[in-house]
């Protein structure tokens, strides 16, 4: 099988961005140190842009430090700033994002620096409020947020849960990394509009009893990382999980199953709707019981089981009446290549991802990969990387093959 080189263009979405910062005076800014990191380990420029009250909460030599930047604090600190720092930036974010400040953007006040960027500044502008759960239902913070939408402000959180003062409500900042997601959406080219992309992540779970059950390591972290790239992408997706620690991801279509059987029902059903793309990430038990015990087991000094194979759902999905293009992934424990080629001709799949679990960084429950891209025409292997940049690769290659 020919061996491609891959086109190593970067596959960071954020690198050679320019992301002007604006920080205002909420609890949640001593967040937006990691924020900063965040950005910058996406190899993007972040430039910061502090409130006076945002002071209170965290110090400028700390996001000066962060960013390798210099941070801004008033309108008097370089002449013309208002207008040469907006042009120079891709998009502007603010977080966290306060009901005095999101007051003060839907009116069209300028009364500092950040506000007066903003007015300035013709990009688009992600932001995530901030505030006691008491302001965020208030009916005129709500009408300001909404105008804010209607003029195309891309607006993140917030979330419930404990809040600074001690209650619960909602009103936190959103995660670091729902942010960036937010900042990757809006920077990323809207390659997979039209498409409706399913992925299945994670583990499945064979029950034994009640309490047992048979599983494996899988963490769900590289089907998620399809799943948000497609949707950055401007797919619609559509993301089927086993269980996973990892938070499901907004604005996708999420279902969570637990066996084979649910897993494959969920498959059925979403190919049942149209699809152009199927990603089997997902670990799916290649074995099950044909009874579970109703009740637990006693301990015995010995327990045999009896197993039957679980249904091969990429299998029969490539054999569906609206079969969409199938990638499959190969998890191997060794350099067993040719064998996860045969895998991709004997179930009939456009494509297979094929990882060696023994590598470092490549196995179980890790952020990065290393894998073999194979398909029809040949093999591309890339190098260790982030599980989004594989992601990115994978999605890169299913438009190469479709053009």
């Amino acid at each position: 099988m020919k061996r491609r080189k891959r086109n190593l263009r970067n596959l960071k979405k954020l690198k050679n961005k320019t992301i002007l910062l604006g920080v205002t005076g909420g609890v949640a800014a001593y967040k937006t140190v990691d924020l900063v990191r965040r950005l910058r380990d996406e190899e993007a420029s972040v430039v910061v842009i502090m409130t006076g009250a945002s002071q209170h909460f965290v110090t400028p030599l700390s996001l000066e430090v962060a960013s390798q930047n210099k941070v801004y604090l008033s309108l008097f600190d370089e002449p013309l700033a208002h207008i040469d720092l907006p042009a120079r930036a891709d998009l502007m974010v603010i977080a966290p994002a306060t009901a005095n400040f999101i007051s003060k953007f839907a009116h069209g006040i300028a009364d500092d620096l950040l506000s007066t960027c903003l007015l300035s500044f013709s990009g688009r502008v992600v932001m995530a409020p901030a505030m006691n759960w008491r302001m965020y239902e208030n009916a005129m913070v709500r009408e300001n947020l909404n105008k804010l939408l209607a003029f195309g402000v891309r607006q993140v959180g917030p979330e419930s849960g404990s809040l600074a003062c001690g209650e619960e409500g909602m009103g936190r900042m959103s995660e670091v990394a729902q942010i960036i997601d937010a900042v990757k959406e809006e920077l990323t080219g809207k390659d997979l509009t039209g498409h409706r992309v399913v992925v299945t992540a994670g583990p499945t779970r064979e029950y034994i009893d009640p309490v047992r059950f048979i599983s494996n390591r899988s963490s769900g972290k590289m089907g998620y990382a399809v799943a948000k790239a497609a949707k950055r992408r401007g797919a619609e997706v559509a993301l089927i999980s086993g269980p996973s620690a990892l938070q499901r991801p907004s604005g996708l279509k999420f279902t969570q199953v637990e066996s084979a059987r649910e897993m494959r029902d969920a498959v059925q059903e979403e190919l049942g709707l149209g699809a152009s793309l199927l990603v089997m990430a997902a670990a799916v038990s290649d074995y099950t019981l044909p009874e579970k015990s109703a009740a637990k087991l006693d301990k015995r000094p010995e327990l045999s089981l009896r197993l039957v194979a679980t249904d091969d759902i990429v299998a029969a999905s490539a054999k569906s009446d609206r079969r969409p293009f199938i990638i499959g992934f190969a998890a191997e424990t060794g350099r067993m290549v040719e064998r996860a080629e045969q895998k991709m001709k004997s179930k009939g799949l456009d494509m297979i991802i094929f990882n060696d679990v023994t590598e470092p960084g490549a196995g179980f429950d890790v952020d990065t990969n290393k894998v073999v891209v194979i398909d029809r025409q040949g093999r591309t292997a890339l190098d260790l990387m982030s599980k989004d940049s594989v992601a990115e690769a994978i999605l890169d290659r299913f438009l190469e093959i479709r053009a």
